[in-house]
């Protein structure tokens, strides 16, 4: 039995896919649907910094957000969240990403990872006005990935669908499906 990262659960729901595939599998597609990196990248949920640690790895800067901060302390405690703490490559902020995104600056971010929790846990993030803050803050032609969840299932489909209209909606483009990462990328016009 080959070591692999753990995920964590959240209301009972796993933080990272786990069928046919791991956690670290589950964050290199992420990061292959999002990247490749170059300039300074927004993460918006850090959980076991697992994306934020990949992305830093070409990223000039990556920026990360928790909303608990009992999350960080499980991050210290596990060997695969240790690059979060290392070196000055990422700034981790605590608090909630619709709060804390209003307070940064117009075109910061040349990519943005968007993965949230499900909808049902977190629907603020989901929103027309959170998308917009997105919007906001990502550089001219900047790219967005946002996980959604499994685009196969009733509900992954129905996120997506209402995702990718509220995204047209607040001025994002060429808004593609990637199944291979379960989510969807957008791009700033």
């Amino acid at each position: 039995c080959r070591e692999t990262a753990p995920t964590m659960l959240i209301s009972g729901i796993p933080m990272h896919r786990i069928k046919g595939t791991d956690p670290q599998r589950d964050t290199k597609a992420k990061i292959r649907a999002a990247g490749p990196f170059t300039g300074p990248v927004l993460d918006t949920a850090t959980g076991l910094g697992y994306t934020a640690i990949a992305a830093a790895q070409s990223a000039q800067h990556v920026t990360t957000i928790e909303l608990d901060p009992v999350v960080l302390e499980i991050c210290r405690s596990n060997p695969w969240s240790q690059a979060l703490f290392e070196g000055s490559q990422i700034t981790q902020l605590i608090g909630d990403s619709f709060d804390l995104i209003a307070e940064m600056a117009d075109n910061t971010f040349a990519q943005i990872i968007h993965d949230p929790p499900m909808f049902s846990l977190a629907g603020h993030l989901y929103s027309a006005d959170f998308y917009a803050e997105l919007y906001r803050v990502l550089q001219s032609r900047g790219k967005l990935f946002h996980y959604i969840g499994n685009p196969e299932s009733k509900s992954g489909r129905s996120v997506t669908v209402g995702a990718s209209a509220r995204l047209t909606e607040v001025g994002f483009a060429r808004i593609q499906r990637r199944r291979d990462a379960f989510g969807i990328v957008a791009y700033k016009r």
